[in-house]
């Protein structure tokens, strides 16, 4: 036997000394416990052609929705005249931005509803619902008799539609955002995600720009008698398109291998007829409810914060904007509407190369960098954007455009991984929902209402700084999740050898972390020494 030359050091950390035979079995149990390395069947290598079919499936849904927010935000006065008959502008103008704002608020219930159930029955199946709904919202919009008509019956179909439009959308930004990350790989996430929003500004470029080239073709007479209908009509055969495409889909590959373990584990809860109550609670909506709000609150949170930060951005420069600069500050209409076209159509042209950086610097240095941003410079556009003519006022659509980027880039990919895959859908659609209802679509109309009842046309810097902020917050708190696989899935790659190495690699570290975890407990004096980088890691895992 070899005689340790140190001297005696008392009992070990637990109480045990050392060499003792309950020691080396802690050892073993600690090992045991520890991540087991990668199999080559643990990693999934990504089907292109599926990958590519579903970016762009996913895309033209969020294109068709966006593609009604530009009409809408485009013809809100004009909508005004039609279905809000007031001698006083400004009225009609709130009243069509309240009933903007209902879709919104009904948005919660339909991520209640289509979160959970995306996540019981699949992605690809609700996505198809959402679609169909959206498009018979907004077509209906079109066919649509005014207020000079049916009289007070005319908002009321208007708000019914726009209810249906509201319920729809609370499924269709999660599941998609969800859709393409759980396809796409780990280290091209944030590239693929960005198409997502991609759709959306090229939805609102579509639908705005047809929008100005109606009201420069027919004038604004024109667009009060029928010129408005036009838009919303437009959306039938997208949503056709947008279906099509969505009925092609495959389910997801973590949707798959979730439904392989759900079914497993309802085995075995079958065959210990006592536990299968408990599986069924788990399994059920409600307990999927229960578990988002009790296990996932801190992610629940984070989401809301980033949601609203990119949100209140997106709805002040895409719905508010052009009204504000018409309505408030007197700018010529069309001047208004090139300048915030002008304005996503560099955010369309700039939101893959930031999608791309994010894959390579993080999501969380992009948000900083965002919300600071938004934090600093929300005053100096909105000072310009009052200065009137069309240099200074593009200059501060620009500024706000590239802070709008930084988290339109970003949100698709960085989103779905705060939350694991069985919960995924639901969480993501109930946070996500929640936020966009009670900040993101009420900013039309509590930026009108509060610049007209104080006057005070920097109003809407103030409301962009104080999103900056709350995003600045929830950043902090974000984990870093770039190049990782998403929560409760494994590693995603696109090729082959992409697995081996992602295999080989894991097998690497798996050694090394049983080298430490060993060294440790055998040789406590040595800790220090032997903690190594990988200390962090084990610490947080």
């Amino acid at each position: 036997m070899t005689t340790d030359p140190r001297p005696p050091r008392g009992p070990r950390r637990g109480g045990w000394p050392h060499g003792s035979a309950r020691t080396d079995q802690l050892i073993r149990t600690l090992l045991r416990r520890r991540k087991e390395p990668l199999a080559i069947e643990d990693v999934t290598v990504v089907d292109k052609p599926g990958m590519r079919r579903a970016v762009a499936a996913t895309a033209i849904g969020n294109t068709m929705e966006w593609f009604d927010f530009g009409v809408y935000a485009y013809v809100a006065v004009t909508l005004g005249h039609v279905f809000f008959p007031a001698d006083d502008p400004a009225t009609q103008v709130v009243s069509t931005f309240a009933t903007f704002a209902v879709a919104f608020l009904v948005r919660p219930l339909g991520g209640l509803v289509f979160g959970p159930l995306g996540d019981r029955i699949g992605r690809r199946r609700v996505l198809s619902t959402t679609m169909i709904m959206m498009a018979t919202g907004t077509f209906a919009v079109g066919l649509l008799p005014g207020y000079d008509a049916i009289g007070f019956a005319a908002p009321l179909l208007l708000l019914a539609c726009r209810v249906v439009q509201g319920f729809s959308t609370g499924g269709e930004y999660a599941g998609a955002t969800t859709y393409i990350a759980e396809f796409a790989p780990d280290q091209r996430r944030g590239f693929l995600g960005s198409w997502l929003d991609f759709g959306t500004f090229i939805g609102y470029s579509l639908g705005s720009g047809l929008v100005t080239v109606l009201t420069v073709a027919i004038g604004e007479t024109g667009m009060v008698d029928w010129g408005w209908r036009v838009p919303f009509l437009v959306a039938g055969p997208l949503g056709l398109i947008g279906l099509y495409m969505r009925l092609r889909l495959e389910e997801t590959p973590a949707f798959q291998q979730e439904a392989e373990r759900a079914a497993e584990a309802a085995e075995t809860a079958r065959a210990h007829g006592d536990t299968l109550p408990i599986e069924e609670a788990r399994q059920s909506g409600r307990g999927r409810l229960k578990e988002i709000f009790t296990r996932h609150w801190q992610a629940v949170l984070i989401c809301m914060g980033l949601v609203l930060m990119y949100n209140v951005t997106n709805y002040m420069v895409t719905s508010y904007l052009p009204t504000f600069m018409t309505s408030t500050l007197g700018a010529d209409a069309t001047t208004a509407q090139v300048l915030v076209l002008g304005t996503m159509l560099f955010v369309v042209l700039a939101i893959t190369v930031v999608g791309r950086t994010s894959d390579r610097w993080g999501r969380r240095p992009l948000f900083l960098f965002g919300s600071v941003g938004m934090i600093v410079l929300a005053i100096p556009a909105v000072v310009l954007i009052r200065e009137g003519g069309v240099l200074l006022p593009a200059i501060g659509c620009l500024i706000l455009g590239a802070m709008l980027v930084t988290f339109a880039g970003t949100s698709a990919a960085t989103l779905p991984a705060l939350f694991p895959t069985r919960l995924r859908y639901g969480a993501l659609s109930i946070s996500y929902n929640l936020s966009v209802s009670l900040f993101g679509g009420t900013t039309p109309l509590l930026a009108s209402w509060l610049v007209a009842t104080t006057h005070n046309t920097l109003v809407p810097a103030f409301y962009l700084m104080a999103a900056g902020v709350i995003g600045l917050i929830s950043t902090v708190f974000l984990h870093e999740t770039a190049g990782k696989p998403l929560r409760g899935s494994g590693p995603m790659v696109e090729t082959e050898e992409e697995a081996r190495t992602a295999v080989a690699e894991s097998r690497t570290e798996a050694g090394r972390r049983a080298r430490d975890v060993w060294i440790r407990l055998r040789h406590p004096w040595a800790g220090a020494g032997h903690r190594g980088a990988g200390h962090q890691e084990e610490e947080e895992e």
